[in-house]
């Protein structure tokens, strides 16, 4: 895990200065994620390989959500409103942390950004500036290092609602 927060920081510096998610960084980090998966995961050679192949299952699940978004977007306002780092960057995360915790990591960074880009526009209102350039990708990082340490936690207080 500290290899994920290594590249987590890593990444969010780097996306808050230069709106850039480096694929130097984020595909590495996918498979690192991958392996990481099948390692943890009990059952000696071919439940490794299994747990491994689920992660990078869940991996491409998690890009094809941001693509599709990216799409969505494309389709209503005829312009890009996030890099296909994010997406990737969103698989990496995935593979370390897990599906149920990359809900969470997906909320708390979407939640985040959105207060920071409404308030970015708040102390912008009189300059005429009508849009933000928000780094997402620093947002799903922070995300993604709380989920590292109390992701499993957060989601076990939720799911108790339900219980």
């Amino acid at each position: 895990m500290a290899a994920s927060c290594f590249l987590l920081l890593g990444l969010a510096a780097m996306d808050a200065e230069t709106l850039i998610l480096p694929d130097a960084f984020t595909l590495p980090g996918i498979a690192l994620g991958v392996i990481y998966s099948g390692a943890v995961c009990g059952g000696g050679w071919l439940g490794g390989a299994r747990c491994a192949g689920v992660s990078l299952g869940w991996a491409v699940c998690a890009a094809a959500l941001i693509l599709a978004i990216r799409g969505l977007y494309w389709l209503a306002r005829r312009r890009e409103g996030m890099g296909l780092g994010d997406a990737k960057l969103f698989a990496m995360i995935t593979a370390w942390v897990g599906p149920a915790n990359a809900v969470l990591v997906f909320f708390l960074a979407v939640v985040g950004a959105a207060l920071y880009g409404v308030l970015w526009l708040g102390l912008h209102k009189g300059e005429g500036k009508t849009h933000a350039r928000v780094p997402l990708g620093s947002f799903l990082c922070a995300a993604a290092i709380y989920a590292v340490f109390e992701g499993q936690t957060t989601v076990d207080w939720y799911l108790g609602f339900f219980r």
